[in-house]
């Protein structure tokens, strides 16, 4: 076996259930929080961000330095590539998480459900961490093609 035949699984299944829970978040989770009263949207949101932590964050660095791996040591012009950029994907989609949505989840985190600044309705955080989250789950996604379709060439 040979490193690129233990390393192409990695990515493809790292950026896959990153991708995945990015679009469970997307079709569900975003409609879901938008839709709820404000005082079950806080409690709601703070369980639904332990449940993701660390998961999405393991696979992303896991699938990026994979990425970054086999840009550098396959052979194929077009498998370098496909790697190489959806490792620019990914890295897109960390920084808009650490910067973007990690911050409102934080801030999420510290409230508590029964006394919300009285100030909330006007800086409720909902739309903005979902047009966030979206923008990374295109992200995601996009990596996840570019990765399946970089594989091709090594078969």
């Amino acid at each position: 076996m040979t490193w690129t035949q233990l390393l192409v699984p990695i990515t493809l299944t790292g950026t896959g259930m990153a991708a995945g829970g990015l679009m469970i978040t997307v079709l569900g989770g975003v409609p879901l929080l938008l839709r709820l009263p404000t005082d079950q949207y806080v409690p709601i949101h703070q369980f639904l961000v332990t449940r993701f932590d660390p998961f999405m964050p393991i696979c992303m660095i896991a699938s990026l330095v994979v990425d970054l791996i086999l840009a550098v040591v396959v052979d194929e012009p077009v498998s370098r590539i496909g790697f190489g950029v959806s490792a620019v994907l990914l890295l897109g989609a960390m920084v808009i998480s650490l910067t973007k949505n990690v911050p409102i989840n934080r801030w999420l985190k510290t409230l508590d459900p029964d006394r919300l600044p009285e100030n909330f309705e006007q800086i409720n955080p909902r739309v903005r961490w979902g047009r966030w989250n979206s923008v990374r789950t295109v992200l995601v996604v996009a990596a996840l093609a570019l990765s399946a379709i970089a594989v091709g060439p090594l078969l």
